[in-house]
């Protein structure tokens, strides 16, 4: 184990982030990710350090009718204390209801709505990304969730981006929005529809949303170290941070993160042996959490490159780790790597997990772009939708 000293930040750090009723002493939010953030990753990330931690987004129209997938992915680990969920609708029924059966049947304490997937088979639907175009309908959503909850105390936050692209940003109406609705925060993804998950977030849009709004404004992009945190904080007066594809790998993020923004500026790199460790924890966690060896360690197998990413391990053998079919064999495979080998220091501060290309032109309903208001306008849901933002 090494360590790395954060430079440290010429501008006081925000204190716990205060969510209606709902206090959270670190101000770190782990973003729901398709696939990964289920009750065991969850877990995982909260042994390491403080902060809310989001399961995996969940369709209302999929809670409401009772989609047998969408309930299994409402489950929570016995230590959860907080439950947080990621809610994607279209349809203000269908929302209010969802939100209400989190409240009442869950025990959820806090709940975020999803306006800001950019995958196209929600935005051709006019969901995610695309759906704050459609200010009326935006609200109309907004408002339905926040009086569901509001009879259990529970705070609604939205999660968005900059907008459809750059001729079309849509965030400063959605802050507006959020804020008149009851949202008790808003999360802004510094990146338009049209960039996906490429290219550089825009900290100065989220600077500009801060300035716009009175709640809480949580800022998303290219947050890959607790340095980026204490700079995306200092250059946007950000009321603290959300953390997605930064911690692919690396749960040990959210210990550096609730250690800066507590006034300590060193970061500690572990060791391959260290990772090792924290990969084996990783599958046992699966397997308790699905119930089946087998089953666990093929949920496990996506997370094999990107803990070993930049570390001296042979093809071979991650090849081997990532078709492990029980925890016997993975710890005999953990047990080849050389535990004293040193964090690769040249991955830090880079981008993990999807990138990929800006697209040319976001798909949308036909005729989506007509007009911005879009109240009583009816969209069919897809009640398995599970992607993120």
């Amino acid at each position: 184990m090494s360590t790395a000293t954060i430079p440290a930040g010429t501008v006081s750090l925000p204190g716990p982030l205060h969510l209606g009723p709902l206090v959270v002493d670190v101000p770190v939010v782990l973003a729901p990710m398709a696939g990964i953030t289920n009750a065991a990753y969850r877990r995982l990330c909260a042994e390491q350090g403080a902060g809310l931690y989001v399961c995996e987004m969940i369709t209302s129209r999929g809670l409401v009718e009772g989609d047998a997938t969408t309930r299994r992915m409402l489950v929570f680990d016995e230590l959860e204390t907080t439950r947080s969920v990621q809610l994607y609708g279209t349809d203000p029924t269908y929302v209010g209801q969802a939100t209400r059966i989190l409240c009442e049947e869950y025990g959820v304490a806090h709940v975020d709505l999803n306006f800001g997937c950019p995958v196209p088979k929600v935005t051709r639907k006019g969901g995610g990304g695309a759906l704050p175009w459609k200010r009326g309908l935006l609200e109309e959503i907004l408002t339905a969730a926040v009086r569901a909850a509001e009879p259990f105390g529970v705070p609604v936050t939205m999660k968005t981006r900059k907008g459809i692209d750059e001729d079309r940003l849509t965030y400063l109406d959605a802050g507006r929005i959020a804020q008149e609705a009851g949202c008790a925060a808003i999360a802004l993804h510094g990146r338009t529809v049209a960039q996906a998950y490429s290219g550089v977030a825009d900290w100065d849009a989220i600077a500009a949303l801060v300035d716009a709004v009175d709640i809480p404004v949580l800022g998303n992009g290219d947050v890959w170290e607790a340095a980026d945190a204490v700079r995306m904080v200092e250059h946007t007066g950000a009321a603290g941070v959300v953390v997605g594809r930064g911690c692919l790998g690396r749960p040990w993020l959210f210990r550096d993160l609730a250690a800066v923004f507590s006034g300590e500026h060193v970061q500690v790199l572990p060791t391959l042996g260290e990772v090792a460790a924290i990969m084996r924890r990783h599958a046992e966690l699966l397997v308790e959490h699905v119930g089946d060896e087998l089953h666990g360690c093929k949920e496990f197998r996506k997370h094999v490159s990107w803990y070993l990413k930049g570390f001296p391990a042979g093809g071979d053998l991650r090849r081997s780790l990532a078709l492990a079919a029980s925890l016997d064999e993975l710890d005999g495979l953990l047990a080849q790597l050389d535990p004293t080998a040193p964090y690769p220091v040249s991955e830090l501060g880079a981008p993990r997990g999807r990138q990929g290309s800006p697209r040319e032109r976001v798909v949308l309903p036909e005729g989506w772009l007509d007009d911005t208001d879009g109240r009583d306008l009816c969209l069919a849901e897809d009640a398995g939708e599970t992607s993120g933002g």
